[in-house]
């Protein structure tokens, strides 16, 4: 069975991030996953609804998504408009599209509120960034799909090629 990989949108070159942009990323892996049909791509707060663009969010209070998930802490929109159930929804749609189509990893795009794995930032809007995962990359890593961020895609590589052997 062909492993499955959940990629971020924007890593795919979609222009979907909350200021319009896309982040693409270009690596060898990524061609040769998509021509192999591995790639289930989305990006979870248009998922839910969200528009492009939209305002900044990040967890509030230096928290992480696992504190989003267990309602301890909120995403909070720079003006303070509260977000927390939209990302929620979002995480849970992504769980949702990785578990209906048999992905074992995700691909996500770091810093993200939603997709972070390494890091994410600390809720004050400054740009000061701290270890932590997103609520979609919590949830997936709470359910047994492995999150892998951008950064990390050479180790996601050699994880689905020792499958492949």
């Amino acid at each position: 069975m062909t492993t499955k990989i959940l990629i971020s949108a924007c890593l795919m070159g979609h222009a979907v991030r909350y200021d319009g942009q896309a982040k693409p990323l270009v690596h060898p892996a990524l061609d040769r996953w998509r021509q192999e049909g591995r790639l289930v791509t989305i990006c979870p707060e248009m998922s839910a609804g969200m528009p492009v663009p939209r305002l900044p969010a990040e967890i509030a209070a230096g928290s992480t998504g696992a504190d989003v998930l267990s309602g301890a802490a909120r995403v909070l929109e720079r003006d303070g408009g509260d977000v927390t159930a939209v990302f929620l929804q979002a995480a849970e749609n992504a769980l949702a599209l990785a578990i209906g189509t048999g992905c074992s990893y995700a691909l996500l795009i770091d810093g993200s509120p939603s997709c972070g794995s390494g890091f994410i930032y600390d809720g004050s809007f400054s740009g000061r960034r701290q270890p932590g995962e997103g609520v979609t990359a919590a949830l997936l890593n709470a359910n047994g799909i492995q999150v892998f961020s951008d950064r990390e895609i050479e180790t996601l590589a050699a994880r689905v090629e020792a499958e492949a052997e």
